[in-house]
């Protein structure tokens, strides 16, 4: 029987959730040797569980037989960890069409295992005159799979949707919802609007951060939890991050925060849809897995020189954390 919301919140509190990659070759199959190396080196790591299905994992762009083989490896490699499965469409102009998949994409994920849903922010319902009763119902709908929710507020300039006061209230409420991740990117205003309305008005409710670019300030301004494709590489150093914020060791947590923004300033830039190449290129560097496994058929390509800036930045990690 799945948890319920507040078990799943009780087993999050505290811990990082990397939305994990798809090892590819160039031809865009999976790399099983590589694959295997990271579900290894993953199971090892100080992590409450991982997402898969999410952005930096592809979700949305994966054929259906490798989205199935990804969550089921990830569900056996972690047997004692929460598996989050993005559900989510395409945007499109036909959100019934759109809701049905993602309905149907949370019903295959809890047949293969999944805990919990991580919602992808319905985007195609942007501009729409009844977007807020819209996005209400879409997430009624993933509620009624039976599995914990984890609501997702991507904004805008993100590619994703803003959703009013009201609508936040109506979703949090929800009693399927676990809490909320927040990835405003480069809006800290909205992150500190959410963040305060979370703490005041749904105390019960999880804030999660998806805020690679702060996460030591994020995790200031309330979340106790972090679902990020930052995550999967350098995980230890992120869980210590959480760790040290949670257990007030205040000079600890001021040098881990400057150590992942070092990290974060080198692969979460400009092309932003870049950066799950570049978390692979930290897998490469590591050790984790080959270069030839570290292949993103649906992003920019990426000069040599940015692989290059990626391992002087390990370097300069390197042994800096005691």
């Amino acid at each position: 029987m799945p948890d319920t919301a507040e078990k799943l919140r009780a087993r999050l509190d505290g811990g990082l959730v990397p939305a994990v990659p798809v090892t590819l070759d160039g031809d865009g199959r999976l790399h099983p040797a590589a694959h295997d190396s990271y579900l290894r080196h993953m199971a090892v790591q100080p992590l409450a569980g991982v997402a898969v299905w999410a952005h930096t994992g592809r979700g949305l762009m994966l054929e259906r037989t490798l989205a199935d083989t990804v969550l089921r490896e990830w569900r056996a490699a972690l047997p004692g960890k929460i598996i989050v499965a993005g559900a989510g469409a395409p945007r499109t102009s036909d959100p019934e069409e759109a809701t049905a998949r993602s309905v149907e994409m949370a019903e295959r994920a809890a047949r293969l295992g999944a805990d919990a849903l991580l919602a992808y922010a319905p985007a195609w319902l942007r501009g729409r005159p009844d977007a807020d009763r819209q996005i209400v119902e879409h997430h009624r709908r993933l509620a009624e799979v039976g599995l914990p929710l984890v609501l997702f507020y991507l904004y805008e300039e993100a590619g994703g949707i803003s959703y009013s006061a009201p609508v936040l209230d109506e979703l949090l409420s929800m009693p399927g919802a676990v809490g909320i991740k927040m990835a405003t990117l480069d809006s800290v205003m909205t992150y500190q609007d959410v963040s305060r309305r979370v703490a005041v008005r749904h105390p019960e409710r999880l804030l999660i951060t998806g805020e690679d670019r702060f996460l030591g300030y994020s995790l200031m301004r309330g979340a106790r939890s972090a679902l990020i494709g930052m995550g999967s590489a350098c995980t230890r150093l992120q869980a210590d991050l959480i760790g040290a914020h949670l257990s007030g060791d205040a000079a600890r947590f001021l040098k881990l925060s400057n150590l992942v923004d070092l990290l974060a300033e080198a692969t979460l830039v400009k092309p932003m849809e870049g950066y799950i190449r570049r978390m692979l290129w930290v897998l490469v560097h590591q050790g984790v897995i080959p270069a030839e496994a570290a292949h993103d058929p649906w992003g920019p390509e990426l000069p040599r020189g940015e692989f290059e800036e990626v391992g002087r930045m390990l370097a300069a990690l390197s042994g800096a954390v005691d």
